[in-house]
């Protein structure tokens, strides 16, 4: 099937997939306006209420290979199903926070169980599963869900806190997200996995989806280069995402233009994303995956060389979202370059821990090094550092092979540089 005929009887699964990954994305993009009125209220750091985040991302990362194998059972559909509704209804309850650690813990372990069936791995599958010549234009598609949560999750939390209180906000925003999204996943998300669940023809279809299975992917030096760089980038760039509203509120900027500027990085992540998707099915996908990691070392520089500048915010914003919208797209595209589809939920789980381990840590690592500076300078520099390691390590992958045959044989296995 060429490209058109992908897009002409597919359309609607990136779409649907687009506003499924947002949702997975919501609870972190939201998160810079309430940071603040929270901290307010309940007297604590920003280390701490960014630590509902962590909390989340590690859930994530621990149940990322176990979902992915769960995904390649039963299918993509049942599984985001259920994730979108439990995620708008366990971040709503956010709101109800009274104040102490306990009670902290526990509504953010709500969130945390939330986000297992709504990871990257569920939509990238059902995508990856229907498009092959467009791969990466679709992958790029269905990721920039989390451009659109990172656009307009800011402003809809800044107006509805301004307007209703950081409590109300919560509920409002995430009932009427939930009556959005659901309609559209229930008509328009099914992978090809969907047809072999219904006919119960699981072991056909796993023949059909050609590609390596979990354990010949463990051999190959490809998987740890590809955790790394998925680790380093999510702990850097999400952390200084989710941070970034405070940051430029450090600088003296207003709270709805912080948010404003904020809203950059998601409308500029969309071209990111659309952009890395272009290029990935027409270049090769290690280089333009090092170019795309080595861009927000240049934000960096300029927050902090001109801290008090308007365009340098502006710019850091614009760089960070261009950025923002690449990483997955490059992940998941070399996953499925590398590894095939046979056992794509399984394997693929492994580079979204480590994207769950960053996000984890980032935010958290973010508001410490804030706390402990009272400024958010050293964070910058560390992610010069580690967005620079993320790119040397996509880039001395080289060659990125497409895999052949069904069933790999033992010498096919060999590690890939």
């Amino acid at each position: 099937m060429s490209s058109r005929l992908e897009w002409q009887h597919h359309w609607r699964l990136p779409m649907a997939a687009a506003l499924g990954y947002a949702t997975a994305c919501l609870y972190v993009y939201s998160l810079g306006p309430f940071i603040e009125p929270i901290q307010n209220e309940f007297g604590w750091s920003r280390s701490k209420v960014s630590s509902g985040v962590t909390l989340a991302a590690f859930f994530t990362a621990f149940f990322s290979v176990p979902i992915g194998m769960l995904v390649d059972r039963v299918g993509p559909r049942r599984v985001g199903l259920i994730g979108v509704s439990m995620m708008c209804v366990s971040l709503a309850a956010i709101g109800t926070a009274t104040g102490s650690d306990a009670n902290w813990w526990f509504l953010w372990g709500l969130v945390a169980l939330s986000t297992v069936p709504v990871q990257a791995t569920v939509w990238t599958a059902a995508v990856n599963s229907r498009f092959e010549h467009s791969r990466g234009l679709a992958l790029a598609v269905t990721l920039s869900g989390a451009s659109f949560a990172a656009a307009i999750s800011p402003i809809i939390a800044t107006a509805l806190i301004s307007e209703l209180g950081w409590r109300h906000a919560y509920f409002v925003m995430c009932a009427c997200w939930l009556m959005i999204v659901l309609p559209v996943m229930w008509w328009y998300f099914r992978g090809a996995q969907e047809r072999a669940v219904q006919h119960q023809n699981v072991l056909d279809t796993a023949r059909q989806l050609t590609g390596l299975d979990f354990k010949q992917g463990l051999r190959t030096s490809a998987m740890y280069k590809l955790i790394v760089a998925s680790g380093f980038y999510a702990f850097t760039v999400v952390g200084v995402v989710v941070h970034f509203v405070p940051l430029l509120r450090d600088q003296g900027v207003t709270p709805m233009s912080a948010a404003s500027i904020a809203s950059l990085i998601g409308i500029f992540s969309v071209v990111g994303r659309l952009g890395t998707g272009f290029l990935l099915d027409r270049f090769p996908g290690h280089l333009v995956g090092a170019i795309a990691f080595l861009i927000p070392i240049v934000a960096c520089v300029m927050l902090l060389t001109m801290p008090q500048a308007l365009i340098a915010h502006t710019m850091a914003a614009i760089i960070f979202g261009l950025t923002l919208g690449s990483e997955v797209d490059v992940i998941a595209f070399l996953a499925a370059r590398y590894f095939g589809m046979r056992h794509f939920g399984a394997i693929y789980g492994t580079m979204v821990m480590a994207l769950s381990f960053g996000t984890a840590l980032g935010p958290l690592g973010a508001g410490m090094l804030y706390d402990r500076f009272e400024g958010y300078g050293p964070f910058l520099w560390l992610l010069m550092v580690l967005m620079g390691s993320s790119a040397i390590a996509v880039f001395s992958l080289r060659s990125t092979p497409v895999v052949h045959g069904t069933v790999p044989s033992r010498s096919q296995t060999a590690p890939v540089n």
